[in-house]
């Protein structure tokens, strides 16, 4: 990806233009050395986490001759016992739905056929998971680990 600075403002191209300013024909056929005589320079997208962080307007970067995009820290209106609160309904929700999977199992053993220590043991360990994640959301103490926290 290239971009280029008209009249002030930046303007990203995936693909270059055919035609540009007085070449014709072939532009989008130049060398990156030509191109740069016509502004044209990389696009550089730097790597960011998505969770805690985003990218800002893109800006030419003179040091490097290519134009990329600032990564700025997210900031939230929530408390941190608010994060933790959201993150901590979505795992209970994600194992809730894992272990929906089995509960015919449970269903069926309470009319008096025995779930098999298989299914029980797996219903154990998902409840073990579960609530070693929780004890870990609970024990991050900034905003930007609780959001980018993954289970």
């Amino acid at each position: 990806m290239k971009a280029v600075q008209i009249n002030g403002s930046i303007k990203t191209y995936s693909r270059m233009p055919k035609t540009w300013g007085n070449v014709i024909g072939g532009f989008d056929l130049l060398s990156d050395s030509d191109l740069q005589s016509y502004g044209f320079y990389d696009v550089v997208i730097p790597e960011y986490n998505s969770s805690t962080q985003a990218l800002g307007d893109i800006e030419f970067d003179s040091d490097n001759n290519v134009y990329t995009y600032p990564v700025q820290n997210l900031t939230w209106l929530e408390t941190l016992a608010q994060l933790k609160e959201a993150k901590i309904s979505s795992l209970k929700s994600l194992y809730k739905s894992k272990l929906a999977e089995t509960d015919w199992y449970i269903i069926r053993s309470q009319e008096g056929v025995a779930a098999p220590q298989e299914i029980l043991d797996l219903r154990s360990a998902l409840r073990t998971e579960c609530d070693t994640h929780e004890a870990a959301i609970n024990a991050l103490t900034t905003k930007a680990n609780v959001q980018s926290y993954e289970f």
